[in-house]
């Protein structure tokens, strides 16, 4: 029972959070000239009304529009965020991002610069960035725009970048599948270098968690790192690390319990409250069955779905369902 992931939704807020890290990550020369320490982002409505003719109701629009200092005066920066390659043709998504230019620019009258995102796994190929329209006699158009590929870069290669937007997309670049848990111990460990607020180490950290879920093996191998690090280190990591965790634990059990609750409350199923204590606790001792079994009406049923999703132990559950029955 996995929730599914919006990731749109995920990137938009890292990069929101993190606007000037992401650009001084991959477009560092913009630094040269522009001021974005001061920049201001585009509320979401008014993106979504700038690109509506352009999205054609295909997807809710997402992206950042932020404003900077432009010598002497503003400057657009565009990030379309592209979480789907089977959404688009290759060449549709050049074209969008053409359009997406012009719709800026006839909308604020500013210059503008287009980065494209790729956050998808597959394919690998390289995407083309340009749009080109030519006559034998006259070129009429060439459009250009940044292109960053996740899948297409090395992780290793943003290692000791001391940044929050690497510690983070690390999660998303080319790994292979024996790297997956050296690559996340990585992510936290260069997370735990920086020094930010508990609210941006929990926004990382739970983008990290969330792309780089590890099976049992892999979690094996991953502790077995974290007992490599540096102790003050390992200490840091370890204190983010099992907060998401948990809070991830929490999460889980309450979205178990609200798909699950209705159905039990219309039909009673004692099955369901199997289900969750198998999920959590795997073997249920036949004794216990029995006393849910002996239970029949609906709200003391109700009520032992939510213990059964968020008591800590078997035992106290057992303890819970003896004082019920």
């Amino acid at each position: 029972m996995t929730p599914s992931i919006d990731h749109d939704a995920i990137f938009k807020e890292l990069l929101s959070t993190f606007f000037v890290d992401f650009i001084e990550l991959f477009a560092p020369r913009v630094l040269d000239y522009a001021e974005i320490q001061g920049f201001s982002l585009e509320p979401t409505e008014t993106v979504r009304e700038v690109f509506a003719p352009v999205e054609k109701g295909k997807k809710k629009t997402v992206d950042l529009v932020a404003r900077v200092s432009f010598r002497d005066s503003e400057a657009c920066f565009l990030i379309h965020i592209e979480s789907q390659s089977s959404a688009y043709t290759e060449e549709d998504l050049r074209w969008r991002m053409f359009y997406y230019f012009s719709r800026l620019h006839e909308k604020f009258q500013l210059p503008v610069y287009p980065i494209a995102l790729l956050t998808f796994d597959k394919p690998e190929k390289e995407r083309n960035s340009r749009c080109l329209v030519t006559f034998p006699d006259c070129k009429v158009l060439e459009f250009n725009f940044v292109s960053i590929q996740l899948n297409r870069l090395n992780w290793r290669d943003f290692l000791k970048r001391e940044n929050p937007v690497a510690s983070a997309l690390m999660a998303k670049m080319k790994i292979a599948p024996e790297e997956r848990a050296q690559v996340k111990a990585e992510c936290l460990r260069l997370l735990a270098t920086l020094e930010l607020n508990q609210k941006k180490m929990e926004l990382i950290s739970g983008f990290i968690g969330t792309y780089l879920r590890l099976n049992e093996q892999e979690e094996e191998v991953f502790e077995q790192i974290l007992d490599s690090m540096e102790l003050k280190t390992k200490e840091r990591v370890m204190l983010f690390y099992t907060d998401w965790e948990e809070k991830g634990r929490e999460k889980g059990r309450q979205e178990v319990l609200q798909e699950l609750l209705p159905e039990v409350r219309r039909e009673g199923r004692k099955e369901d409250i199997f289900r969750v204590l198998k999920a959590r606790f795997q073997d249920t001792p036949l004794t216990l069955k029995e006393l849910i079994e002996k239970i029949n009406d609906l709200e003391t049923l109700g009520n032992l779905l939510v213990q059964a999703a968020t008591t800590p132990s078997l035992g106290e559950f057992e303890s819970v369902v003896r004082s019920m029955a």
